[in-house]
């Protein structure tokens, strides 16, 4: 029997599948991960097919297979072939997102412990009889594990080695080994309600489950119940004896989900995210694959959880970019949820306050079917907008970064000891360092990007790759010390408000304070229970958090993604504005936004204040029409990264220019197609080209498979060459 093998190198020469001979004393099967002789190497490589013959003469045989049990299911080898087909993945990147990356290796296992229990062959007073009266620790021992066996770590504590090692040599207590499953977030518990749906919860339910189509869009209003729609609709996918997979798009938000979750399934939950030790995460993925667990809670890598009978896969928030993966493997989850769920004839739901332009369309035009819970749970209606012009507190002498209308409503809503959330777009301290006299900006040296100023430390810090450097007291280009700070980050806000009220408690949640493991469980469960007034965040406090007690939100930079080079521009902001809103007046409280901006007129805010999703997409959808942006044409972006400059501009060439043609051939497909370097033309010492083409929809296969095919026929040595359709983001 022959094995088809695909080795774990992640290179383009070598991701194709090797015939391998399978040796009589071996049992391989499809799935399986299998060490195998490869050149000069013995090298981990996945088997993906097992025939009777192969046309290779001389084969090498298969050395041997890795786990007892299969890995790679047939469902996710049919998945690893539409991603190569859709998003341009090699095989072996697609198969190592379906696996815990600390497998590979060897470098993550079992835990197990030593567990010490009572002979059962012997009576108790048989035991009694064996052990000196004077050996007092023994018979304590004993006496311990009349009530039940332990492991060997806690009663370590409590007794000698020597007396539990004499008691084994006296086979009185036997040793085995057991399987200790790590359970990530322990301390996150359940808490279930019995509560009623209402009628709009039931319909949007009952739509899911009765609908002919594969997709249904969930359009509720921020605070309009769609987490109970979501776990109803669980809840009748298990009892039909199917799995589920729920995702959120940030890892902040996992463990409110995670609590109603365990509220409401118990031990049938499992978490899957990067936030996860490697043992935690391989733990809650072989629940999933031996079935322990019938549901998969996490951020986008959940969408790939080794479930099996998948009935429903629910992506919450659906519109959010970290759906879409941005680096290698490129994908987008949205993708990968409909594949799996057309292999499963299973059910996807995307939910959102504020769904994708593209979405909403599909659900127009009768693609996707569409459910609409428009209005709160609470009757308390939607929280009141303020737009502040920031034009107009400059005129009055106010040069805060909080209007004299924000500042005096955080001061009135903490004497009334509700709760505040300030929502700013940035991280750290200043965004950049300006010199005032020549315009010189500090730089890293290896990404053509600014540095960002963080206090605490008091350095430099590039966000592309990390790289730090001291803090500048001179102007390097014109020796000047007229050196200021860019725009706000979150640490001023911080520092700002403790002006304002110094004995008022404020948590900061960004990017810099949550590095550690369970960062995020701390900063909102003292939120959660009252322990600090004020929530300072980034978008990580955006959306699906829910406290009762804010009533009033404050959002200082909308701006900041209003004049972005991005045609969906527009969209962010919208969204950004709305699910930032939601956050305020989730109770009987009722509550307030005020939003802080240069550009009160803009269209985008006009039906933002007025809750207007409709108004805003057919006011964004005709622009997209008229400009022929997506989704009515599809944008193509091939990136090509490298540290010699020179070979990168080769192979920009070499792809180039049989795509130039080929558009010329086809004049009729093409908008756009055009050579040039990247806007960030470097990053982590690695110079960034890229290809940029505005296709329409009719052949958009076609053309796509075209790039496909040049790509691959233009690879070269030391250049990463990469394929994104309609990238999240151009720079």
């Amino acid at each position: 029997m022959i094995a088809k093998v695909i080795v774990d190198i992640s290179n383009s020469q070598t991701d194709k599948i090797f015939d391998y001979e399978i040796p009589s004393n071996l049992d391989v099967r499809k799935g399986a991960r299998v060490i195998v002789p490869f050149g000069p190497r013995r090298i981990e490589g996945f088997c993906i097919d097992i025939t009777d013959s192969s046309d290779v003469e001389s084969l090498k045989y298969v050395e041997a297979v890795l786990d007892d049990f299969i890995c790679i299911s047939q469902e996710m080898l049919e998945l690893m072939r539409y991603m190569k087909d859709k998003f341009y993945i090699r095989y072996v990147d697609s198969l190592r997102l379906f696996i815990p990356s600390k497998l590979r290796g060897g470098r993550v296992k079992e835990l197990t412990r030593v567990y010490l229990s009572l002979n059962t062959d012997m009576s108790f007073d048989d035991i009694i009889a064996q052990i000196p009266s004077r050996a007092k620790s023994q018979l304590a021992l004993v006496e311990r594990l009349k009530q039940g066996g332990e492991y060997l770590t806690a009663l370590s504590n409590e007794f000698s080695s020597s007396a539990i090692n004499a008691l084994i040599d006296k086979n009185i207590i036997v040793k085995s080994s057991e399987e200790v499953g790590r359970k990530p977030m322990a301390s996150v518990k359940g808490k279930s309600a019995d509560v009623k749906l209402r009628d709009a919860q039931e319909r949007a339910v009952d739509k899911i489950f009765s609908t002919q189509k594969d997709v249904v869009l969930l359009h509720g209003v921020t605070g309009s119940g769609k987490t109970l729609v979501y776990i109803n609709a669980i809840q009748r996918a298990l009892a039909q004896g199917k799995t589920a997979i729920m995702l959120v798009p940030e890892i902040s938000l996992t463990p409110q989900m995670l609590r109603n979750f365990r509220g409401y399934f118990g031990d049938s939950v499992a978490m899957l995210h990067s936030g996860l030790s490697d043992g935690e995460r391989f733990d809650e993925w072989r629940r999933l694959l031996k079935g322990e667990a019938k549901i998969a809670v996490g951020a986008r890598s959940a969408i790939f959880a080794p479930v099996k009978d998948l009935g429903l896969i629910i992506i919450d928030e659906e519109h959010d970019a970290s759906y879409v993966s941005e680096s290698n493997p490129r994908y987008r989850t949205v993708d990968v949820a409909r594949f799996r769920a057309n292999f499963n004839n299973a059910k996807v739901v995307l939910g959102s306050a504020t769904p994708s332009i593209e979405s909403y369309l599909l659900a127009k035009r009768g693609e996707y079917d569409l459910a609409v819970m428009s209005e709160r749970i609470s009757d308390k209606g939607m929280p009141d907008i303020e737009i502040v012009n920031m034009s107009h507190e400059l005129l009055m002498g106010n040069n805060s970064m909080f209007s004299s209308t924000l500042e005096e409503k955080i001061i009135a809503t903490v004497k009334k000891g509700e709760q505040v959330m300030i929502f700013l777009n940035r991280r750290g301290h200043s965004s950049f360092v300006m010199c005032r006299k020549c315009g010189y900006i500090a730089k890293c040296s290896d990404c053509d990007v600014s540095l960002t100023y963080h206090s605490v430390d008091n350095l430099l810090k590039c966000h592309y790759c990390g790289k730090r450097y001291k803090m500048l007291n001179l102007c390097p280009d014109c020796g000047s010390n007229n050196i200021r700070y860019g725009k706000i980050g979150t640490q001023r806000v911080v520092e700002e408000i403790k002006r304002l009220l110094p004995d008022v408690n404020v948590l900061r949640m960004d990017n810099e304070t949550t590095t550690t493991k369970d960062a995020y469980l701390e900063i909102l469960g003292k939120f959660a229970a009252k322990e600090a007034q004020i929530l300072v965040g980034t978008q990580m406090i955006a959306k699906g958090h829910d406290f009762p007690d804010v009533t009033l939100v404050g959002i200082l930079d909308a701006d900041m993604s209003l004049y972005h080079q991005d045609y969906r521009s527009n969209e962010r902001t919208f969204q950004l504005v709305t699910q930032v809103a939601g956050r305020a007046g989730r109770s009987d409280k009722g509550g307030k936004v005020i939003l802080q901006t240069y550009a009160p007129n803009h269209y985008v805010y006009r039906y933002a204040s007025k809750y207007d999703y409709e108004g805003f997409f057919q006011k964004e959808n005709n622009v997209r029409k008229t400009t022929n942006f997506p989704p009515y044409t599809t944008i193509i972006r091939v990136l090509m990264t490298s540290e010699d400059e020179d070979k990168v501009i080769d192979v920009a060439k070499s792809i180039y220019r049989p795509l130039m043609e080929y558009a010329k051939q086809n004049t009729q497909d093409f908008l756009y197609i055009q050579a040039m370097k990247a806007p960030l033309g470097r990053i982590q010492n690695k110079y960034r080209y890229q290809i940029i083409a505005r296709i329409k929809r009719e052949n958009e296969s076609k053309i796509i498979a075209k790039f496909y095919d040049v790509i691959e026929k233009s690879q070269s040595r030391g250049v990463t060459v990469f394929a994104e359709l309609n990238p999240q983001n151009m720079a």
